[in-house]
């Protein structure tokens, strides 16, 4: 069992920055990829980015690569998500999620969930 609290979000003008922090509960943290996604109103919940296990590898959704950075700290049992060149358009809950597989960007294999953080770009 992983239980996932994020935390980091709030209201930013467009073009600013936020850093998402999602803590872990549990010693088996470092065997989990983990995952962040976002639902806006009234559209499904997307895929944003994924980092294995160790760290080594990540993958991103096209709409943010570029401008987001996952990275985490297994010591720590944290996954970061830095947010820069903010756009209305990434307003939405972010969620973040362990899985067992490595890059995979369906919502339904990931097995753990946080309760979601808002995040709101005003234009």
């Amino acid at each position: 069992q992983v239980q996932l609290v994020e935390s980091g979000g709030g209201l930013v003008q467009a073009g600013g920055s936020l850093r998402l922090s999602c803590a872990a509960s549990g010693r088996t943290f470092s065997s989990y990829a983990m995952g962040w996604f976002r639902q806006a109103p009234g559209k499904e919940r997307e895929f944003v980015a994924v980092i294995s296990w160790r760290g080594g590898s990540t993958y991103y959704a096209d709409s943010v690569k570029g401008r987001f950075t996952i990275s985490r700290d297994n010591a720590k049992n944290t996954v970061y998500l830095q947010m820069n060149s903010l756009k209305p358009e990434d307003t939405a809950v972010y969620y973040c999620a362990a899985g067992s597989s490595w890059r995979v960007i369906e919502s339904s294999e990931y097995a753990y969930w946080g309760q979601g953080t808002q995040v709101t770009v005003s234009s």
